[in-house]
């Protein structure tokens, strides 16, 4: 794709005068970093707070008689047992019972419900669900909305001096509000394994909103490259690379995902594999890796068993900076994914030590009660 087709999202123009570079990213053009560079980017977020454009995502409302009941045709977690104010992570499944895409869906109001998905699956995610729920349902994207992600532990004190609400929210609370005197959708959730906001906005009034919350000291935005290494500390997976049509829920740990009246009915898409998987049926699971010496695993990279024999493949690594050194995520057989065990990861041909350890990699400091 050239960078003449590449879409913008409202801020542009914002990133562009605060000197961000720009590169492709889900069929837009988005800043990978600012002025000061992605390890000082990341390390801010985790000490202060920062400000992150996710505008590309999909946003949508869902409605119908019943579109909780509708949507769980589709997806794997219980959302007819979501209640007002509360938001939900889950899984847009195949019929094997693959990932689609994963997702998040609110209930912030009585319109309905609100769902936001990836950026580069959104045009596939909400095809697949108007079609499925064709006659009971519909699909209403809202193109006309950015998204912004404040995130870190100085966030909320910096959201609560314009929007107060913000501060009675604990993890995955989401409201339909007024704030910065627009009609807003705010949910205490994130991406980046901090407390944070993600904040729903007419896109018209985006970058006032921006630059209101960056007019703030404690405030820097922060490009994806941060955004990247941020939730690979945190230990969650990223569609299209951790995550993709051949890998379930149960491969990839997400087995809160798939709700638990979810499981006893078994009526959602690929519910004979995943309860096979549940009941302990599984070639491969996901794994958090401590690499020991030489250079970060990146994506692709084998991972071997202690004596050299391939067993699995990286499919997220890179330099933790807060954690202090090279970490990745892959996929190997259930007998290897032992914490403590020692594997190999094969970087330039040659094997280093890595150690299977426990996700996350780096606290996660969710707010979960005040």
């Amino acid at each position: 794709m050239s960078t003449d087709d590449l879409k913008k999202t409202p801020l542009f123009d914002a990133h562009v005068a605060a000197g961000a570079r720009m590169v492709p990213f889900a069929g837009y053009s988005m800043p990978v970093q600012y002025k000061d560079g992605v390890l000082k980017e990341h390390l801010w977020t985790r000490e202060h707070a920062g400000l992150f454009d996710v505008s590309h995502m999909g946003q949508a409302r869902l409605r119908g008689e019943n579109p909780a009941k509708s949507f769980e045709k589709v997806v794997s977690a219980d959302y007819q047992g979501l209640k007002a104010g509360k938001q939900r992570y889950g899984v847009l499944l195949n019929p094997e019972g693959g990932i689609i895409d994963d997702l998040m869906t609110a209930r912030p109001d009585d319109d309905g419900l609100f769902v936001v998905v990836n950026g580069a699956c959104k045009d596939n995610d909400y095809a697949i669900i108007a079609r499925e729920l064709a006659g009971e349902a519909t699909v209403e994207r809202l193109e006309d909305r950015a998204l912004l992600a404040l995130q870190g532990p100085e966030a909320a004190a910096v959201l609560a001096a314009h929007v107060p609400e913000a501060a009675e929210m604990v993890f995955m609370d989401a409201k339909a509000l007024t704030a910065f005197g627009v009609d807003a959708i705010i949910s205490r959730s994130g991406y980046t394994g901090e407390d944070g906001y993600e904040i729903s906005v007419p896109a018209s009034d985006a970058a006032r909103i921006w630059n209101t919350l960056l007019e703030d000291e404690r405030v820097k935005p922060i490009g994806l490259g941060a955004r990247d290494s941020l939730r690979l500390e945190a230990g969650l997976p990223l569609y299209g690379h951790d995550l993709d049509e051949t890998v379930s829920p149960i491969e990839a740990g997400l087995n809160f995902a798939v709700g638990k009246s979810r499981r006893e009915a078994g009526d959602f898409l690929g519910a004979e594999r995943i309860t096979k998987e549940l009941a302990g049926e599984l070639a491969r699971v996901r794994v958090n890796l401590k690499v020991l010496e030489g250079a970060p695993a990146r994506e692709g990279a084998d991972i071997a068993d202690a004596d050299g024999n391939v067993i699995g493949k990286v499919t997220s690594g890179g330099f933790g900076p807060s954690f202090g050194g090279a970490i990745a995520i892959g996929f190997v057989p259930p007998a290897y994914a032992v914490i403590g065990a020692t594997l190999k990861v094969i970087v330039r041909g040659k094997p280093a030590a890595a150690q299977v350890v426990a996700s996350p990699f780096v606290p996660t400091r969710y707010v979960r009660k005040l």
